[in-house]
């Protein structure tokens, strides 16, 4: 039996979801950090449960030749670059493994394709916004990452995956805040000033906010720091400050106040202009975002006629960029400073199609049903907890025809998918993209499509089973839609077909396999589609 600082040696035979490699040994299965698979190693033991074990690479015996040897380890010890040491083509492979083993494990689904990985170009110095933690070590003050799983603070000046200009920025604060002898947060202690820096920069933009997060609003000299960080930084237009006095690992708490200049930044995304603010959620990764969204939006398909809701909204970035190509947009976030964020960006780009509310995800979907607006295509992009299991059931009230799902963790998009399978919607496309790369996160979009509505709605009228009057023979359901496609484009369904008939006083008979249920949803044939069938209606002289 294995003990602790045994030392074996083992074959790397997979990585964990969270990129740890994986040896069995006696019936054991062992994690590693930095080591793949294909590797032998000699494993020192650092603890032993029953049936799993941890430990620790004491010498390299065959190493893989997807190993990237010019990797910092330190990189790997802070959990900044988690993956960082797996060549960027098998980090990309490894997350499409990860998407298809979610999805078969948790929803049972093998049967859909999922697309390869889309990587960057040049996947490093990519993120446009840095959370830094402000401690004392060795008697100084420093900026850095904490050490993987603890509150151990590692000084670092570059960390790798952010854009340089906000490390550069990052230093100089660092700086000025030993400078003007401002004193860092103590944990443990619970005393100290400075406990985080927050940094943003505009990918297109170049902007720069800078957020300080303090434990109390009064900060000696700070006219005088800010005066300095903008001599060395013209490009920062926003100086805020964060009053966080709660011993929590929460990064901001619930005060904020504008020390200098606005309170948001502006940059772009998708050709729309966006101002975001201190608090709000902006994806880290612009360039992988505008892929990502841009592949929500294609494989939603949208129409003229689409009325869209963007649940997670965050500052309005999916909704307003899709605002161009549909009807109407709904949007809902909880964070009531993304929704002022939502509505001034939506005017900043002359949108007015595009209506935000400050509500929970679940509640906004209930009053938008009892309000009787009728989503056709539904976007999500919910936290990595996924949607809520009434969120789920509200939105698959609607009837609305896809669903595409925006997710940062693919297990609980797995589970929620499941769901949806259960309310009548199936999967059909998936594609991960990465916008972090060097670590084991993954970004994915699902595209969810309501089941055939000719095939799984309640109520079916077939043509031979009708009341055929002289009108109605004059040309069959395939014929009608044949029509309506080649003239206006449009998709309609023999349930739209049967009630415009009805509309028009044309008999029909109902299907026997009528629903019994007393709150079944319909839905209902839209303006634009009655037009083209009863346009389609008098071609045929049916009415």
């Amino acid at each position: 039996m294995l003990k602790k600082n045994d030392i074996v040696e083992v074959e790397i035979v997979d990585l964990t979801h969270e990129g740890a490699g994986v040896a069995k040994v006696d019936g054991l299965v062992f994690f590693v950090e930095n080591a793949l698979p294909s590797e032998k190693i000699l494993m020192r033991v650092l603890k032993v449960n029953k049936k799993i074990g941890f430990g620790k690479v004491e010498k390299y015996l065959v190493q893989s030749p997807h190993r990237n040897q010019d990797l910092d380890l330190a990189y790997l010890r802070s959990g900044i670059a988690d993956l960082g040491h797996l060549s960027y083509p098998e980090q990309l492979k490894f997350k499409t493994k990860q998407v298809k083993d979610s999805l078969y494990k948790i929803a049972g689904i093998a049967d859909v394709e999922v697309a390869e990985t889309l990587g960057m170009e040049h996947p490093v110095k990519y993120r446009n916004k840095a959370q830094v933690p402000v401690r004392r070590v060795n008697g100084v003050l420093e900026t850095g990452f904490f050490r993987k799983n603890s509150h151990n603070l590692m000084p670092l000046e570059d960390f790798f995956i952010q854009d340089p200009v906000i490390d550069q920025v990052v230093v100089a604060l660092r700086d000025l805040l030993r400078r003007f002898d401002l004193k860092p947060y103590d944990e443990k202690e619970q005393s100290g000033l400075i406990r985080n820096l927050v940094v943003r920069r505009g990918h297109y933009s170049g902007q720069i906010m800078v957020v300080l997060v303090t434990t109390r609003p009064k900060v000696f000299r700070v006219d005088q720091l800010i005066e300095q960080v903008i001599k060395q930084f013209p490009e920062i237009v926003s100086v805020m400050q964060n009053t966080n006095d709660q011993n929590t690992n929460a990064i901001f708490g619930k005060e904020w106040r504008t020390l200098y200049g606005q309170d948001y930044i502006t940059d772009q995304m998708l050709g729309n202009d966006f101002q975001i603010a201190g608090p709000a959620f902006y994806q880290v990764n612009t360039e992988m975002a505008e892929k990502l969204y841009q592949t929500a939006i294609d494989f939603a398909e949208l129409k003229k006629d689409d009325v869209v809701i963007d649940a997670y909204s965050g500052i309005g970035t999916i909704g307003l960029s899709v605002a161009k190509h549909v009807k109407e947009v709904y949007g809902v976030e909880l964070i009531p400073e993304a929704v002022e964020n939502s509505k001034k960006n939506a005017q900043l780009n002359n949108i007015s199609n595009a209506h935000y509310v400050c509500d929970t995800a679940e509640n906004a979907m209930k009053n938008w049903l009892k309000d009787g607006i009728q989503p056709t295509v539904i976007l999500v992009d919910p936290p990595r907890k996924g949607l809520t299991e009434s969120f789920i059931k509200a939105s698959a009230q609607t009837g609305a025809d896809r669903i595409a799902y925006i997710s940062c963790n693919v297990a609980t998009m797995a589970r929620d998918i499941k769901l949806y399978q259960e309310l009548g919607y199936e999967l059909k496309k998936v594609q991960p993209v990465d916008l972090f790369p060097q670590t084991h996160h993954v970004e994915t979009v699902a595209l969810l499509s309501k089941l055939d509505v000719d095939k799984h709605i309640s109520v079916e009228i077939e043509l031979d089973e009708m009341d055929l009057t002289s009108a109605e023979s004059k040309a069959t359901y395939a014929q009608i839609k044949e029509y309506v496609w080649n003239k206006f484009e449009l998709k309609v369904s023999t349930l739209y077909i049967a009630q415009i008939k009805k509309k028009c006083g044309i008999e029909l008979r109902e299907h026997y396999n009528k629903s019994k249920k007393d709150k079944q949803i319909i839905p209902q044939c839209t303006l634009e589609k009655e037009e083209a069938i009863m346009d389609a209606l008098r071609h045929f002289k049916m009415i």
